[in-house]
């Protein structure tokens, strides 16, 4: 995976362009916490947006559910595509 990854989202007849890195994305993570959600996900709207659609973006970001949204659609997108599974442990004996 390259450093920066660029991830354009459409938000209604706006179209927004987010350049994101591990490091942006790994400052995200360690910032939520269980009383701290909205305001990470803000900041990594704001911080990782191009500089000239961060004007337009602003309003859109006093409604928390779609800054949650919006951030967890620039993640989903981030993350890499690979499949995960857990493996069970065996029910039968190892003797």
């Amino acid at each position: 995976m390259t450093d920066t990854r660029d991830i354009t989202l459409e938000v209604g007849d706006k179209e927004f362009t987010f350049a994101l890195t591990p490091q942006d994305v790994t400052k995200y993570f360690n910032a939520v916490t269980q009383s701290n959600k909205v305001s990470p996900a803000n900041n990594l709207l704001v911080t990782t947006v191009k500089q000239e659609q961060r004007a337009s973006l602003k309003p859109l970001l006093g409604n928390p559910v779609l800054v949650m949204q919006m951030a967890g659609a620039l993640l989903e997108e981030y993350g890499p595509d690979v499949e995960i599974t857990v493996k069970k442990p065996s029910t039968t004996p190892n003797d």
